[in-house]
């Protein structure tokens, strides 16, 4: 959902905190928010969100312009998540978010070409799954007039600073162009769809919580052939695979109780696909809004409510920092599609240790549909398992 439900909804945090950090000083200077506050309390937090507008309800998707930005919303990203190989078969996982927040709806007009309340983050994991290796990077700018980052429709493109991603013009994007680029790392890839997009919950509107406004618009590519180039440690690999993305925004996704979430994407090797998240709660159980969504071969799409899918771990593993147990192993049965698959991260340390921690990697898939064979890859994201405000 990246944030996803938001994987990346979060991070607000810690955009507040860059743009406090930079802005002058003086009464238009934001408090930095991440000083008293949780992630998860930042989130379920009807206070901080009762200025944005919020999403109550199902409404049309209307394209080319829901693949831009939303300033007015008090999040939203770009999310794409891949599976590569070279010729040899090596494999690489990768990961790039693109986020936006909206800082303040309050915030005055300012003569000044630096003022904004829009901060802009990135987030870049490469899993080398040969070399046991998973590296990440952490970006961030101020949106606004100074072209640091931003999103616009015509053409599609979306960036911050050198880091790209851009597409056609009009309701069809494809193909996309991937460019980002960080010391040893480098990822130069086109993305073609092999399926039509595919709207999320009730027609593209995707709650998580009782409370009006907990929710979202979310819209998935949940198939697209990717080839290009991936540098790393110097060396220069042309690759090939699959990508997903998703696109999502808001101004409020938790609500009290809610601590954090396991989101998955799955693509198997008989042209299916599956989205599917757990809420967990602070009392162990799994909110029942938990939920996805079944791409067939075809393209049509049958959401999987909670109750759907059964989901167990299987393994843990626990982080060098010490304070934070994620599961890598799972089991997932979906009996109405006939289907149980067994899922595990190619490496078990795919966490990301920036300002905000979570767990994002590569995965393999195997298991049964209906009696036979079935085969995949896939991602997770786990978030709130790190213990105390980050």
């Amino acid at each position: 959902m990246s944030w996803r439900i938001g994987s990346a909804a979060a991070v607000v945090l810690l955009a507040g905190i860059a743009v406090w950090w930079f802005w002058p000083s003086g009464p238009e200077r934001p408090t930095p928010a991440g000083a008293e506050q949780s992630v998860t309390r930042f989130l379920s937090g009807e206070e901080a969100a009762e200025d944005y507008p919020r999403i109550t309800g199902p409404e049309p998707l209307r394209f080319p312009r829901d693949h831009g930005a939303h300033p007015e919303y008090r999040h939203e990203w770009w999310y794409l998540t891949g599976q590569l190989e070279t010729v040899q078969g090596r494999h690489f996982g990768y990961q790039i978010t693109f986020f936006r927040f909206n800082l303040d709806p309050r915030a005055p007009e300012r003569d000044s070409a630096w003022g904004t309340n829009q901060a802009w983050m990135a987030h870049l994991g490469v899993t080398d799954t040969e070399a046991e290796r998973f590296r990440h990077r952490e970006r961030f700018a101020r949106g606004g007039a100074i072209g640091l980052a931003g999103a616009e429709v015509d053409p599609f493109r979306v960036w911050l600073e050198d880091w790209v991603l851009e597409g056609a013009s009009g309701e069809d994007i494809m193909p996309l162009h991937l460019r980002v680029e960080d010391d040893e790392l480098m990822l130069d890839l086109r993305l073609e769809a092999l399926k039509p997009l595919v709207l999320q919950g009730d027609a593209g509107y995707s709650r998580k919580g009782p409370e009006p406004g907990n929710a979202s618009r979310y819209y998935s590519y949940t198939r697209l052939a990717t080839e290009g180039e991936l540098v790393i440690d110097g060396q220069r690999h042309a690759v090939q695979g699959l990508s997903w993305m998703d696109r999502e925004w808001g101004s409020s996704v938790l609500s009290e109780g809610q601590v954090g979430w396991d989101w998955f994407s799955l693509q198997l090797d008989d042209q299916t696909e599956i989205m599917y998240y757990t809420l967990r709660r602070d009392d162990g159980s799994v909110d029942p809004r938990s939920k996805g969504l079944f791409v067939a071969a075809d393209g049509s799409t049958r959401l999987l409510e909670h109750e759907a899918v059964e989901l167990e771990a299987l393994r843990h593993w626990e982080s060098p920092l010490g304070d934070a147990r994620y599961p890598v192993a799972w089991r997932m049965r979906i009996p109405s599609l006939g289907l149980e698959l067994d899922m595990e991260a190619v490496l078990d340390d795919q966490e990301l240790r920036t300002g905000f921690r979570y767990w994002e990697g590569a995965v393999t898939v195997r298991g049964e549909r209906e009696g036979r064979g079935t085969r995949g890859r896939g991602y997770a994201e786990l978030t709130g398992y790190e213990a105390g405000p980050q």
